[in-house]
């Protein structure tokens, strides 16, 4: 009676074993799985800030070369193009709360830690 109690005893502690095991794996699939989805959303977002940068850098120069063309001048172009980013720049750093940012990014990042996954379900 005594040896077939351990027996039980055995095969439950190596059930409760094998699911601890299974559990930890599933956890390092998951943390793999976001880490890989965020690297590449990261690597994304930098290709598409480059090229925004781009096209926003050379828009600012063929305004500012469009505007010397226009002015008959070799500079005016780039010091309208230059205030203008100056006015902006002085417009955000008065004019602007961190607060209208950090709504932003409430909307943006709203329940994304805490949200229930579909392997959270099937367990």
């Amino acid at each position: 009676m005594a040896n077939e109690d351990k027996s039980k005893t055995d095969s439950i502690i190596g059930n409760l074993m094998g699911y601890i095991d299974t559990r930890i794996d599933l956890i390092k699939l998951d943390l793999q799985t976001k880490l890989k989805s965020a690297f590449v959303g990261t690597l994304h977002g930098l290709c598409l800030g480059l090229v925004a940068f781009m096209v926003l850098l050379f828009l600012n120069l063929f305004i500012a070369l469009l505007l010397n063309d226009l002015l008959d001048s070799r500079f005016w172009g780039f010091g309208i193009v230059t205030l203008f980013y100056l006015i902006l720049l002085i417009v955000l750093l008065v004019g602007l709360d961190k607060k209208v940012f950090q709504g932003v990014a409430d909307k943006a990042f709203r329940n994304t830690i805490y949200k229930t996954d579909e392997s959270d379900q099937t367990i």
